[in-house]
């Protein structure tokens, strides 16, 4: 019984993820990408990895989504406002989120409702937020840097292939100087 919000989280990351790979607008995609680092982060809760659970929530399912929707926006993916909107209003679209929100909370109740109290004799030393940060600008501040760069040439090559060359007569093979 104490996996069940393990098996609860993995599935509703699984199928979410499925979701991602599948899905034709770009924000549906996000969406679910969403959900699935949610559940990634209570899949770390539920193995005893609060920190990292919190970790995931607000580095990857907070600030790098972020991102990802800004690039989104900033790429003009898609149909009219008018028709997206009243798609998205539409009673089917909601109950695929709906579901899966409603078995991360089931998982998640489950997680805090089994969890032991803490007591001052675990064999285990928790990882607190300084050794999270001495790591990671020590000995794997490379590793940190690296991917820092990997989101700029993405928030680059997002711009690149967003903006509009059609106003300015790039690449279109006329120069005519308006801007």
């Amino acid at each position: 019984m104490s996996d069940l919000p393990f098996i609860l989280f993995s599935l509703v990351a699984a199928w979410a993820a499925i979701m991602v790979v599948t899905r034709d607008i770009a924000v549906h995609a996000l969406l679910y990408l969403v959900v699935v680092l949610l559940s990634l982060a209570g899949v770390f809760f539920a193995l005893g990895a609060p920190f990292a659970a919190m970790l995931e929530i607000i580095i990857y399912a907070g600030a790098v989504m972020v991102l990802f929707v800004f690039v989104v926006m900033m790429l003009n993916l898609g149909q009219t406002d008018r028709d997206r909107e009243r798609h998205w209003m539409a009673p089917g679209v909601w109950i695929g989120p709906t579901l899966l929100s409603g078995l991360l909370l089931i998982a998640l109740c489950l997680t805090l409702r089994a969890m032991p109290p803490t007591t001052g004799s675990d064999t285990l030393a928790p990882i607190g937020p300084q050794t999270v940060g001495i790591l990671l600008y020590g000995p794997y501040v490379l590793s940190v840097e690296l991917a820092s760069f990997l989101l700029l040439a993405g928030l680059v090559s997002a711009f690149h292939i967003g903006r509009d060359t059609r106003a300015t007569g790039v690449n279109s093979g006329t120069a005519t100087g308006d801007v």
